[in-house]
């Protein structure tokens, strides 16, 4: 298996290293490229130094199998073809091609088949907060059809990438020496404080990030589902945290609930309020699962629930879910 990494310096580049190697991934040859400027470092897997490659329109993916891309969406587009005219199959963690009809969005958890139908070669990575509540939503979905979804996201530095965890750590030294914080990754501040902004905002007052939740958690799920989304970034260094209110066409109990979310792969039930266990990004940041606690009725609507979800973004929500792609195509024999 000849594996590449496109983005290899960013935070989730390197994450595939930790997650390639930790689930002991069939890889036989492994070449990592980046741009101009990280070109020819050096980077560490299972024992061997690997030189950076510079990403260009070249032969360099003749022979690869799998080629996993988080450099962004610019990138993304503009190599595609390169990446995948000899056959590699591209799982893209940018936003590039979600969206396309013929580029399926997989989570493995909930629509793993989709993978096996991609015309062009590429399979998409979703938004990271769309994957740890798609992970949590399809055990209930499975018990009655879920209507509507309201969600409010707590996003950590992490989703901004390395750069943005390293300012909110330096922030909290400057403020701590009562200098004045360095911002230039966030709208503002993010240090001792909560920013209601994720990504661009659009004409219907959402922002991308909102609208990604809503049109991705349709498109991964098959459903008619309305989803409303309000994204926030928090100053937690890393794992992302959702508290989500559901409708569904019946009734759901708490017992119902739970018994499935304890069966559901990929999930973790941390849910007894009374002794202070519930998921908490401190306790989640480098996990595999999605965690989901809170669960409750909505006493605002008999057919609503409510659950608090958390996941770690760089992982479950970026590297982690793209890996799973590939392992169940091995599996399939579908590469």
């Amino acid at each position: 298996m000849k594996v590449a990494i496109v983005g290899v310096s960013g935070a989730v580049g390197q994450e595939f290293l930790r997650v390639l190697d930790e689930r002991n991934f069939p890889v036989d040859e492994l070449v990592i490229f980046g741009s101009a400027r990280s070109a020819g470092s050096v980077y560490e897997f299972r024992g061997k130094q690997i030189t950076v490659k510079e990403l260009k329109h070249n032969d360099d993916f003749k022979g690869i199998d799998i080629a996993f891309a988080s450099a962004g969406a610019g990138t993304s587009k503009a190599f595609a073809e390169t990446i995948t005219k000899y056959g590699a199959v591209m799982i893209d963690n940018s936003s590039a091609f979600r969206m396309d009809d013929d580029v399926p969005l997989v989570v493995p958890e909930v629509n793993a088949e989709d993978a096996k139908i991609r015309p062009r070669g590429i399979i998409a990575n979703p938004n990271c907060s769309t994957i740890q509540m798609v992970v949590a939503l399809q055990p209930l979905e499975e018990i009655s059809h879920i209507k509507r979804i309201h969600v409010s996201t707590y996003q950590s530095a992490s989703g901004a990438g390395a750069a943005a965890m390293a300012e909110l750590k330096h922030q909290h030294e400057q403020i701590i020496k009562g200098e004045e914080p360095t911002v230039e990754k966030f709208a503002y501040q993010l240090a001792f404080n909560v920013i209601p902004h994720i990504d661009v905002f659009l004409e219907n007052g959402y922002t991308k990030e909102e609208m990604k939740m809503h049109n991705e958690t349709r498109k991964i799920m098959h459903s008619d589902v309305d989803v409303s989304a309000t994204c926030v970034r928090v100053p937690a260094l890393r794992a992302h945290s959702e508290a989500v209110w559901i409708e569904t066409e019946r009734p759901i109990s708490v017992e119902e609930a739970l018994t499935a979310l304890k069966k559901a792969e990929g999930v973790i039930v941390q849910d007894k309020p009374t002794e202070k266990i519930y998921p908490m990004p401190l306790f989640v940041a480098s996990k595999d699962p999605v965690y989901v606690g809170r669960v409750r009725k909505d006493i605002a609507n008999p057919n609503g629930l409510s659950f608090w979800c958390v996941g770690d973004q760089i992982k479950k929500g970026a590297a982690l879910n793209a890996v799973q792609i590939a392992e169940y195509l091995i599996k399939e024999k579908a590469l």
